[in-house]
């Protein structure tokens, strides 16, 4: 019984509406252990027939009976089981895959059975045994000569064990000795039991075989018989063929990602340079927020948070922008954000309060002078020290009371760099003017303190910090405003602080509420979100470039494509699905993603180490820290943004013609 019958075969192209046909109603059939050669020259329709055959075109009319089964009922993915388990094809053009070994270009059939790697290889060599080729199995393509290549193509087409021999022009490119040497190794495989045809235009190639068809403007002129089939032996398949798996996808997409590695490199650096900005920018936000968290930490006590008048008429704003405009009311001079005594008598109520201490600040008109001796140094704010500051922060010395002040670290270093704390106990003149309570008359006021303290305090270094009835009494004696828009309310228990916030915030005077509240986790809330639209909007402007990275890895996946375009051919025609042709695509820029990250994760690390490293001197903090969670983003980004770029390029390799593919050069 035939093995593969051809009935009434019809082949056409078309120019426009004009026919042109090729093969005009073939009637042939093939049994095994049968060499038969077609024989025609150019233009003939032998190359034609044979991708019939091979399943690699579909559009025809007749039938092509295969053990019993029609191939053009089948469905995409039975044809390609059909070309993976039936068909094996030998190329004039050897086409090997130049970036495998000898040995993995064998492997590529065996990659589509159900053999362990082991047991792959072993079988691939032993058909380089039998080609003759053990010895070259970790040479390059381009390493042979044609006919060595020749021989690696016919071990490769035999590695799946297929039934059908498929050899289009196999010595077409060969001298005579080689050509003596493939012919041998065709008729050993008939002899095997396997089904040979060779096409070819080389009467002396055609006389090898055991039967000769001749063709001739897609008609058979003759059908010649020259000798028996070899005696055919069906052995019980030692393997099953199966689909390409993911894995071996990724393996073949690693070789080709390594082959090409300084391409590869070079756009991993591009698109790593881009997720290392926002690594480093996000690294930068999240060391300055913590910087932030502690300098308020270590400055204000929780159990003391800070009131003020609420003047925003409308009950449900919230808290935060309440406060906002409560304290762009008070800078304007606005008295409605005064306290009076009644106001603050209700805040005394709450429970949970044990006090409430006015907060004084006076802004000079232009900047005042503090005077030590020779040395004179500018100011811009004089504030009372409350029960809200933590004792903690200052650095030497000792909390203000009445004829004293307490300045800044900034200050105390501008007087003596080497040793700041040498001004603690001196006696200093402070000078500045203020607005009359009317805000009709300036006052110049003129005073000695001693300096009891410096304080690290998260300010601008031209703030002086006085007692509170000290500055209280100093507005009062020289008939300045001595009425406060800020309180700072004093909570029995840090677990109270909450509850009595949101008490002090419902308190209503003349039908609205009255206050704003200010705790410290309020005030970190404040710049946090501040320092995260900095943080993000760095970090976007830097991640524009990672849009650039995937224009690159687009480009670079379709010039592969392109160059790739024969190797294609050369996996379809090998049963390879489509989705195997997506993924060694895919694979490859998945792998190019995650180098690419591994760039950005390794030079971000190394510029943490050393951007604190030069920053330390100004804040005394680690002002870069990348979190793990900024780790996971770049191996996430740069994944994602491989998987995007390759979505258009692979999905057109999958869709590519498999003939034209194996006909591009």
């Amino acid at each position: 019984m035939p093995i593969l019958e051809l009935k009434n075969i019809r082949k056409s192209y078309y120019l426009g509406k004009e026919e042109f046909p090729v093969l005009k109603g073939l009637n042939l059939s093939f049994e095994r252990g049968e060499f038969a050669s077609i024989l025609g020259e150019s233009g003939g329709g032998k190359s034609t027939l044979m991708n019939i055959i091979g399943g690699l075109d579909k559009e025809f009319e007749g039938e092509v009976i295969v053990n019993n089964e029609d191939q053009r009922s089948k469905t995409e993915k039975a044809m390609d089981d059909y070309r993976r388990s039936t068909v094996g094809f030998i190329f004039q053009s050897f086409n090997l895959v130049n970036y495998l070994s000898v040995l993995d270009n064998v492997l590529l059939s065996l990659k589509m059975t159900d053999l362990n790697h082991s047991q792959q290889v072993k079988k691939a060599e032993e058909l380089l045994k039998q080609v003759g080729l053990f010895e070259h199995r970790k040479k390059n393509p381009n390493q042979l000569s044609g006919g060595q290549k020749q021989r690696v193509a016919i071990a490769r087409a035999l590695a799946n064990d297929p039934e059908i021999i498929i050899a289009d022009e196999p010595t077409g490119a060969l001298d005579s000795q080689n050509t003596k040497e493939v012919l041998k190794i065709l008729s050993d495989i008939a002899k095997s039991g396997k089904t040979v045809i060779v096409v070819t235009h080389s009467q002396e190639v055609a006389d090898y075989g055991t039967r000769i068809i001749r063709l001739a403007d897609g008609q058979i002129t003759s059908d010649e018989k020259l000798r028996d089939p070899y005696t055919a032996v069906q052995a019980k398949p030692a393997f099953k063929n199966k689909a390409m798996s993911f894995s071996s996808s990724l393996g073949m997409a690693w070789k080709h990602f390594l082959y090409n590695w300084k391409q590869n490199l070079l756009i991993a650096l591009g698109t790593g340079i881009g997720l290392f900005s926002v690594m480093v920018f996000l690294g930068l936000g999240n060391g300055v927020s913590q910087f932030a968290n502690k300098q308020v930490s270590d400055q204000l006590n929780p159990n003391y948070p800070m009131v003020m008048r609420r003047v925003t008429k409308d009950d449900k704003t919230p808290n935060e922008l309440a406060m906002q405009e409560s304290q762009q009311s008070l800078y304007s001079g606005d008295e409605n954000s005064l306290f009076d005594d009644q106001l603050i008598d209700k805040i005394k109520k709450v429970d949970h309060v044990k006090s409430v201490t006015e907060s004084y600040n006076i802004n000079p008109v232009a900047p005042g002078k503090m005077t030590v001796g020779n040395y004179s140094e500018n100011f811009q704010s004089i504030t009372s020290w409350g029960s809200n500051q933590q004792v903690s922060a200052i650095k030497a010395g000792k909390v203000p009371k009445a004829g004293e002040i307490l300045i800044s670290k900034q200050t105390a270093l501008k007087y003596d760099n080497d040793n700041f704390k040498s001004i603690v106990g001196k006696k200093v003149k402070l000078s500045y003017t203020i607005m009359s309570s009317d805000a009709k008359k300036a006052i110049n006021i003129e005073k000695e303190y001693t300096v009891s303290g410096i304080a690290d305090v998260m300010t601008q270094s031209g703030t002086i910090f006085m007692d509170q009835s000290e500055l209280k009494q100093t507005l009062k004696d020289n008939g300045a405003q001595t009425k406060t828009g800020i309180v700072i309310a004093e909570i029995d228990d840090s677990k109270n602080v909450d509850q009595a916030l949101k008490d002090i915030q419902n308190i209503k005077n003349n039908g609205k509420k009255a206050f704003v509240t200010a705790g410290s986790g309020d005030i970190l809330k404040t710049i946090n979100s501040y320092l995260d639209i900095i943080k993000y909007v760095l970090a976007a402007i830097a991640g524009i470039s990672l849009i650039v990275s995937i224009f690159m890895i687009v480009v670079t996946t379709y010039m592969s494509v392109t160059e790739r375009t024969k190797e294609i051919g050369i996996l379809r025609a090998m049963g390879s699905r489509k989705k195997d042709i997506r993924r060694l695509f895919t694979g490859e820029s998945l792998m190019l993603g995650i180098f690419a990250a591994i760039i950005a994760i390794a030079g971000a690390l190394a510029g943490q180490t050393l951007l604190n490293k030069a920053l330390y001197s100004l804040a005394k903090f680690n002002l870069v820290q990348i979190t793990s969670g900024a780790v996971i983003f770049a191996i996430v980004v740069g994944i994602v943004i491989a998987l995007v770029a390759s979505i258009a390029p692979s999905s057109r390799a999958s869709k590519m013609n498999m003939i034209e593919a194996l006909a591009s050069e």
